[in-house]
């Protein structure tokens, strides 16, 4: 079957852009060609600095033929309508039309519409172009003479060359016929920039692939990253080092070339005193460079070499490269040892000489009014919040309270220092550099570096009791104050990173066997903010860390309405015992009993809600009533209700949600007997309703320690 090859070339695609791009000009293309009834086999994108590509394989030679059946107006219908029938169904006439008929509507008009399938190429003609005009670059421009026009062509930079070629692997195949605002279509790539700049003729996929190896150009992302990835390793162990990985800058690297060449470089082994973390980040920031450890090293220390990846492969094998790096990195080098030497001292401008650095800074934070957020004020004020919050804490986490209000007001502290005024990066870690050079205790260092964590999924959580009080008060001060102001995320916009908040503040309590009720503390941190408590906000961001909880909880592989069963209950505000709950709900319903009573509980419900639908002033949540003519199978079923109701209540109470299972797995047999020997719907309707309210008082029951109407299967 035909292949399509696609390839946009044009001047440098940002690398932060490529990713996405591929992934966009992939989507694109083939939901387009899907919907016009054209499957294919697979589909590769794949990008470059100065190209997209795709690959479409196995598409058909043609659309299939379609025939559609087209219901037109009734017999006798005003002669607008029929001709409006005809015209949508391209008909001549109502001699072409049928004629059919319904009980309820009578005779109408029936179009059979055939269409025949177009060629695969023409409606490529008709998809590319298409997708090219509209494509959803963040940031694009006009160019060229046509730049005046508001309909000219728009791309992520000038555009020069366009591949599309369609055909079966045993023939030559066409080019896709279209023109794009004069940019010329065809079967001609172009290789490297500097190596092989020349016109390369193309067929299909694989030959373009090969021909663009041979002009140094590597198309897969994926393959640039593993050369890189493994020649770096490799020089570096050849020089008695070992690369410090780094798949942030892997990523970006891998875009900035087409043929990627590692070269090491050096710097003066005077800046190893600057520490680690500002070394890497200023090489990292400044020349997209990777740095190296001291391999016999046993504390990790950098060495003083770094390495780089070229795009060209030099006469002297890239040492006036390698040099030429070198250079701006002792330069910048010097200008981050300046930054961490300032940092240690006293502000100039300070009058209390013998105040510590950090406390200089956090009074500098204060004098200067620097502002979190319009509506939530200064980060000053902020400061003083988490420390209140983070107190507060402590008692809830076992964490000492003062420690934990010293933590916390010095978390901010280093925002106000050089090196993270340089670095944002670096905040944190600083922060925590800065705490222990003056002295303060190791925890309260500690929490100031992770009082950020975790910062994604796979971020490491703090352990120490110091540390979780104040990444706990941080994130929740943060939480309810834009819920405050009404600032939450929607849809896929989230810019102060709340999802991610929310996600920390479950991974900590989670991680850490926290016992933590969120209602009280989320109450607490709104009380502090500028404009005091609010109910509905509260609310509101209880139910968003409830949701939160459940990607949380689907991610780690538990059952969605097992979730929806434990959070359809009051009052679940303790992260922690739903989780417990439902682990004990699933291995519950793993069990014999627990499948058995989940159907029983069904039929019970069912027959419930089918009765309260018929009389909605009907009472079933009364008492039952004993009766000494009652069936034994009710009478055991009413006994068994009871004991199972109160057995599980006081295992819920003592948080053994395990042993309210066991409880409830009691009544699997008699349930089952009861539907056996008992007729719900007896005649004497006294019966009739005391066997209602028994069916009642099992739900009831059943529902101390999840809602089973939320439980598929």
């Amino acid at each position: 079957m035909p292949d399509l090859l696609f390839e946009v070339f044009s001047e440098e695609i940002p690398a932060r852009m490529q990713a996405q791009a591929a992934e966009d000009l992939r989507k694109l293309v083939t939901q387009a060609l899907v919907d016009r009834g054209l499957t294919y086999e697979g589909a590769a994108s794949f990008a470059t600095p100065r190209r997209l590509a795709l690959h479409i394989a196995g598409l058909p030679a043609q659309q299939p033929d379609v025939r559609e059946e087209k219901k037109g107006p009734r017999v006798g219908a005003p002669d607008a309508a029929v001709q409006g029938f005809l015209k949508s169904a391209g008909l001549t006439s109502l001699d072409q039309a049928t004629i059919e008929s319904d009980p309820k509507k009578g005779e109408f008009y029936v179009a059979i519409v055939e269409k025949k399938g177009g060629a695969t190429i023409d409606v490529l003609a008709e998809v590319l172009p298409a997708v090219l005009k509209n494509f959803p670059w963040p940031k694009s421009m006009r160019w060229g003479a046509a730049s005046a026009k508001p309909e000219a062509l728009r791309w992520v930079r000038p555009l020069h060359s366009i591949v599309a070629t369609f055909g079966p692997e045993t023939e030559e195949p066409e080019i896709v016929p279209f023109t794009l605002d004069g940019v010329s279509v065809g079967d001609i790539t172009y290789g490297h920039r500097f190596l092989a700049p020349g016109p390369i003729k193309v067929r299909r996929f694989d030959d373009y692939v090969s021909a663009l190896e041979k002009a140094k150009v590597v198309l897969d992302p994926a393959r640039r990253k593993e050369i890189i990835l493994a020649d770096a390793k490799d020089l570096s162990f050849a020089q008695g080092m070992e690369l410090v990985e780094d798949e942030g800058l892997l990523n970006e690297v891998a875009g900035l070339v087409e043929w990627p060449v590692v070269l090491m470089g050096e710097f003066d082994e005077a800046f190893l005193d600057i520490p680690a973390e500002v070394i890497r980040a200023t090489i990292r920031a400044n020349q997209k460079c990777f740095v190296l450890k001291k391999r016999d090293a046993k504390d990790g220390a950098l060495a003083n070499k770094f390495l780089l990846v070229s795009n060209i492969v030099a006469t002297d094998n890239g040492k006036a490269i390698a040099a030429g790096n070198g250079r701006v990195v002792r330069a910048r080098l010097s200008d981050a040892l300046y930054f961490w030497e300032t940092d240690r001292k006293p502000l100039p401008d300070y009058a209390d000489k013998a105040a510590k650095p950090l406390d200089q800074r956090l009074e500098k934070l204060k004098a200067m009014n620097v502002v979190f957020h319009e509506k939530l004020g200064t980060q000053g004020a902020r400061v003083e919040r988490i420390v209140a919050l983070a107190q507060h804490l402590a008692k809830l986490v076992g964490a000492d309270a003062a420690k934990a209000a010293r933590a916390a007001t010095l978390a901010k502290a280093d925002l106000m220092t050089e090196v993270v005024g340089e670095f944002p990066e670096t905040q944190g870690l600083m922060g925590r550099r800065y705490a222990l050079l003056q002295g303060e205790d190791a925890s309260v260092a500690a929490a100031i570096e992770e009082h950020y964590k975790p910062q994604g999924p796979s971020d490491y959580v703090p352990s120490d009791p110091v540390s979780l009080s104040v990444a706990l008060a941080d994130k929740l001060d943060t939480l309810a104050g834009f819920w405050a102001i009404d600032e939450k995320p929607t849809g896929s916009k989230d810019p102060y990173a709340l999802r991610r908040a929310a996600l920390g503040v479950i991974r900590i309590v989670l991680e850490n066997n926290l016992r933590l009720r969120l209602d009280a503390v989320v109450a607490g941190a709104q009380g502090a903010l500028p404009g005091g408590a609010n109910a509905d906000a509260r609310v509101d961001l209880l139910a968003f860390f409830a949701d939160r909880l459940k990607v949380y909880l689907r991610d780690k592989g538990a059952r969605h309405d097992l979730i929806d069963a434990v959070f359809a209950l009051d009052g679940q505000d303790d992260l922690l015992m739903i989780v417990k709950r439902v682990e004990a709900l699933a291995a519950f319903l793993d069990s014999e009993d627990g499948k058995n009573l989940l159907a029983g509980y069904k039929r019970a419900a069912n027959i419930l809600k089918a009765e309260e639908k018929k009389d909605k002033d009907a009472d079933y949540t009364a008492v039952y009533q004993g009766r000494a003519d009652a069936p034994d199978a009710e009478k055991a079923l009413a006994g068994a209700v009871a004991s199972a109701t109160s057995a599980a209540a006081a295992c819920v109470a003592k948080e053994d949600f395990a042993g309210a299972m066991k409880a409830l797995a009691a009544l699997r047999a008699p349930v089952d007997k009861f539907f056996e020997d008992v007729t719900v719907n007896d005649a004497d309707a006294g019966k009739r309703l005391n066997r209602l309210r028994l069916l009642s008082a099992l739900r009831g029951a059943v529902h101390t320690v999840a809602d089973f109407s939320k439980i598929g299967g």
